[in-house]
């Protein structure tokens, strides 16, 4: 299994980005019952949970982002989706997609994201 992540970019602050992670070689029913979250870490801090959708369709989001994020997923695309609204300068950081299944835990290789202010 490899995660494909990719979206981030330059955004100016109050922008919107959308970024996407496509599970490779994952079985549907897999997709389906795992937990996926997205992470992010800025230069010089630790890697943080922004956004978690569980298997049981249940959305949690960090407070800072809460109202601006909302993480989706297509099951037919084995793709998890991070749609992020209204961008701050604090939002900018390396994003990563997770996923957990049972004992395993993938992730991708992170995507850039950088807001101007």
């Amino acid at each position: 299994v490899q995660l494909q992540a990719s979206g981030g970019g330059l955004v100016q602050a109050g922008g919107s980005l959308q970024l996407s992670c496509k599970a490779s070689g994952m079985i549907l029913s897999t997709f389906i019952t795992s937990r996926l979250g997205w992470y992010r870490q800025a230069p010089g801090k630790q890697r943080d949970l922004v956004a978690e959708l569980t298997s049981g369709g249940f959305s949690n989001y960090q407070d800072s982002v809460k109202g601006r994020f909302t993480i989706s997923k297509n099951n037919a695309k084995r793709t998890v989706y991070l749609q992020m609204n209204s961008l701050e300068p604090d939002d900018a950081a390396i994003y990563y997609c997770n996923i957990e299944s049972g004992s395993r835990n993938y992730w991708g290789q992170g995507t850039l994201v950088t807001v101007s202010s």
